[in-house]
């Protein structure tokens, strides 16, 4: 299996092109994959696919092999792939995800590459079962949790999968492997979800880490910064455009008023490429 490594500052996956090569288990080659001792180490796999309705398909895949509907830091990875591997000269480019199609303006670098881009992450879904989170309410905000003997407050968003956002003073003494975990597999969750603690600055600029299900602490996740933009304004913590510092680097989100989506601009970069022997 040929395959390139890719990340999106520092959230990184196995890519795998479908355009000439299938992967018959992807979920149990996500878990092969993705071990850092034994595999190639990665925060899972992605698949890029054609697709009849956009220029390509995304299918990602946890390190546990569970599968994702839509990752934002993937998502510009499988976007540069796609345009510098010659699978389209779209730009903007659409790609098929399990939440939809996303619209991706490409920044071109100085070799004529992909270095950045803007991923359209249409309108955040608010709505608790929706989300899905076990509360008939139109919007979980500030909502208490029981979590470990302590009561957090968390407020709620789906990106496309839900996350959950917990506002701390001092986001770098949070136990994260400790308490991640457990906030991910709570009851309130049906689907599990993902965690973000969150230290504000100003209402301009946050840093957050996550703890993200199915794959355990990430240096970055895009659908979580954008979750934390939408969390900010609700809770009036935060503007409705944001700089996110993330242990892998920045990424820059706007909450749009004129269309209620919610734009993510970031980085994308190849690694290396290489055979995989199964």
């Amino acid at each position: 299996m040929r395959f390139t490594k890719m990340h999106g500052i520092g959230n990184d996956y196995v890519y795998v092109s479908g355009f000439e090569q299938a992967v018959a288990d992807p979920a149990a080659m996500a878990r092969t994959v993705s071990d850092r001792h034994f595999g190639i180490g990665s925060d899972g796999l992605i698949l890029i696919l054609p697709d009849a309705q956009a220029d390509v398909r995304m299918r990602m895949f946890n390190a546990d092999g569970s599968e994702g509907q839509m990752c934002g830091n993937g998502i510009r990875c499988v976007a540069k792939y796609a345009y510098d591997h010659g699978l389209t000269r779209r730009n903007p480019m659409r790609v098929a995800t399990g939440a939809g199609i996303k619209e991706i303006q490409l920044e071109l670098g100085p070799d004529g590459k992909v270095a950045s881009a803007t991923v359209d992450m249409g309108r955040a879904i608010l709505d608790g079962p929706t989300i899905p989170v076990v509360l008939a309410l139109p919007r979980v905000v500030n909502q208490p949790i029981e979590v470990d003997g302590r009561t957090l407050l968390i407020t709620c968003v789906s990106m496309g999968n839900p996350h959950a956002t917990i506002y701390v003073d001092d986001v770098a003494g949070v136990d994260l492997e400790r308490i991640g975990p457990k906030i991910e597999k709570h009851p309130l969750f049906p689907q599990r979800v993902n965690v973000h603690f969150v230290q504000v600055h100003s209402p301009a600029e946050v840093t957050m880490r996550t703890w993200e299900r199915g794959s355990g602490v990430t240096l970055a996740c895009g659908t979580g910064a954008s979750a934390v933009c939408v969390a900010g304004v609700l809770t009036g913590r935060g503007g409705r455009a944001i700089v996110a510092h993330l242990p892998g680097g920045d990424l820059r989100l706007e909450w749009r008023e004129s269309n209620d989506h919610v734009y993510m601009t970031g980085p994308a970069t190849e690694v290396f490429e290489g055979v995989w022997p199964g």
